[in-house]
């Protein structure tokens, strides 16, 4: 099984550091390896970094921090090594994402990870009072390739929703709800357990769960997801397709990154079983609902 990575980027002092921190400290059960610029920032104690071998560090929790020291490809095979549930990268705040995807697309990691998101964080007090910040190459490179935007430290205002809306991407503050552990830790975790009501359900996300008894047909299928999918944020599911439901299928969206591979023999879904995420606004559950209905195969 592939290992999903998520790569945070943004600018230095959009909250990176502190959205790991979060995420480490988590309750969500899962054993995440975070591969940071600087142990310093992290909330490590401080007898487990005397003993840290190799610049990997074993948290309490089963959690493990590794310190990226100019070489990414090799942090990874060392965190690999360690079996972890999630890969989350923090990226250097001058850094093009471009880059770090190259790298997780390296043939030597083939078989082993697979590139499940990619978050952007973006100080909205910092747009508001540097708007000029739009115009920054490096800046725009880092939305770009993101598949939703974090706003920190500020609320999404009307003239910050405006100063976005090029680049097309869905927008989160986080200045309410805080960690959104759904949308980062969706292909490990939205299925074992969706999280705690208040964070899935928080003030800007909706979520659904599907499920069929009967197989879906492919082709209508494939044209629901192509219809629902600007209305999602993320996506995971498995899926039998007629005309041979015994062949088991993962779904895995997040933004417009959408992969369907085989999975393993699941007895508990006899035709589908599928958990949605979107933005409150726009998203339609009953109508999310009915569309899906409309791919099982019938007779």
């Amino acid at each position: 099984m592939l290992t999903p990575v998520v790569l945070i980027t943004g600018f230095l002092g959009a909250g990176k550091t502190t959205l790991i921190n979060d995420l480490l400290r988590g309750d969500h059960g899962l054993r995440i390896a975070a591969i940071v610029n600087d142990f310093g920032a992290i909330n490590i104690d401080a007898a487990l970094l005397r003993d840290a071998a190799d610049t990997v560090v074993g948290l309490e929790n089963g959690c493990i921090c590794c310190a990226l020291q100019g070489d990414l490809l090799r942090s990874l095979r060392l965190v690999l090594e360690r079996a972890p549930e999630l890969i989350v990268i923090e990226a250097s705040g001058a850094a093009d994402p471009r880059g770090i995807l190259e790298v997780l697309s390296d043939p030597i990691l083939i078989g082993h990870i697979r590139t499940d998101a990619v978050a952007a964080l973006v100080d909205a007090a910092d747009i508001s009072a540097r708007p000029a910040r739009l115009r920054d190459p490096l800046w725009q490179a880092q939305i770009r390739a993101a598949d939703f935007v974090l706003l920190s430290k500020g609320p999404l205002t009307p003239a910050l929703r405006a100063q976005l809306a090029p680049f097309r991407k869905p927008l989160l503050p986080l200045e309410d709800e805080g960690l959104p552990l759904a949308l980062l830790l969706g292909d490990s975790g939205a299925l074992r357990a969706p999280a705690e009501p208040g964070r899935v359900t928080a003030d800007h996300l909706q979520s659904l769960e599907w499920e069929s008894a009967l197989p879906l047909d492919p082709a209508a299928f494939s044209a629901v997801l192509h219809q629902i999918a600007p209305q999602l944020l993320r996506a995971k599911g498995w899926l039998r397709f007629a005309p041979a439901p015994q062949e088991l299928h993962l779904l895995q969206l997040a933004g417009q990154r959408a992969a369907l591979s085989p999975a393993a023999p699941r007895p508990d879904v006899a035709g589908a079983k599928l958990v949605l995420i979107g933005l409150r606004e726009g998203f339609a559950p009953d109508a999310l609902t009915r569309a899906l209905d409309q791919t099982r195969l019938i007779g």
